[in-house]
């Protein structure tokens, strides 16, 4: 069953990770075009000055997605408040900067409960509310959903296991015939505070792995995934061309894949204490991390939103990654 997705102004969205990055600009942008929105996250008090920043279009619940209960009770409260839940968005995420062999067990467990279960807790509780109805699972993965990656390990085992969890949960979806439409969103490295949020072992500040976009790149192709149905959508065009790369040439990846690991840190910057791994870090209330600005445009994620220019999109990003496959060969 096709799912018949409303306009914005007549949607009420679901937002984890709503206190700040992504799930922030995704909920702002959902405001303004009239979308009522429930702001999900940890951090109740800066989930409140948001929602009076938004107005009368926004609540907010105070949850952790690594407890299906408080998940539960988050989406409650938005069907209390706005009637019914239209689109549903898993936004929530932690980072560790680690060598996979330095990862302190505890840290990579909280990570996984928060990036892998947070989100099979939201998938739980949404299919559970837009079976009658219809509407948009949303669900944020990486580009590291896709490759491997140096240094940040931890992070890129859990978003492989999104997007293994969201492929399967989508056959079963179609197969049960439900008016769901379920999106994987991969996004490149996004200007979000997720390097100062996150538990760093390196030496020095952690950065974003390059190159680096604006997250309201990203936002843009959430909210388009909630009026038309999408199944995936990388957005840079950059990073779309490093996944194709290393997909076409993976012992070129496992031979120089650590020279990433210098493009994750500042040396000569301190590191930002603390981390949000299992309690928020007190700084949320913002987009971007105001360290390395992103890219505001992307001719890929373009593309990707009108489907008559896709094709030719791919293709010249595969024709990049030939080129740049024959070039290291060379």
């Amino acid at each position: 069953m096709r799912p018949r997705l409303k306009p914005l102004d007549q949607q009420v969205m679901l937002i984890t990770g709503a206190s700040s990055g992504i799930g922030l600009a995704t909920a702002r942008r959902a405001a303004a075009a009239g979308a009522r929105v429930m702001l999900v996250a940890r951090d109740g008090d800066a989930l409140a000055r948001i929602a009076r920043e938004i107005g009368a279009n926004a609540d907010f619940a105070t949850a952790d997605v690594t407890d299906l209960h408080d998940v539960q009770r988050a989406a409650s409260k938005a069907v209390e408040r706005f009637g019914r839940i239209d689109t549903w968005v898993n936004a929530a995420g932690v980072a560790i900067y680690a060598k996979l062999v330095d990862t302190p067990m505890d840290e990579h467990e909280a990570l996984w409960r928060t990036n892998y279960v947070g989100t099979v807790h939201g998938c739980l509780v949404a299919v559970e509310h837009l079976q009658r109805a219809g509407g948009a699972l949303i669900s944020l993965g990486s580009i590291v959903s896709d490759i491997p990656t140096a240094g940040m390990g931890a992070y890129a085992a859990s978003k492989h296991a999104v997007k293994g969890y969201i492929g399967s949960l989508r056959i079963e979806v179609e197969a049960d015939r439900l008016p769901i439409s379920v999106t994987l969103v991969k996004p490149s490295g996004t200007d979000t505070p997720v390097a100062q949020h996150a538990a760093n072992h390196l030496d020095g500040e952690a950065l974003l792995p390059p190159p680096v976009y604006d997250p309201d790149l990203v936002a843009r192709a959430i909210l388009d995934a909630a009026v038309r149905p999408t199944r995936d959508v990388t957005v840079g065009g950059v990073g779309k061309l490093q996944v194709l790369t290393a997909q076409h040439f993976p012992v070129l990846l496992d031979r120089f894949g650590a020279a990433l690991l210098p493009w994750l840190r500042d040396p000569g910057r301190a590191k930002t204490p603390g981390d949000n791994l299992t309690a928020p870090q007190g700084n949320d209330g913002r987009e971007r991390s105001g360290v390395q600005p992103g890219r505001r445009t992307s001719l890929y994620a373009t593309a990707g939103r009108h489907p008559a220019l896709t094709a030719t999109a791919v293709g010249a990003t595969l024709g990049l990654a030939a080129l740049a496959g024959l070039a290291r060969r060379r």
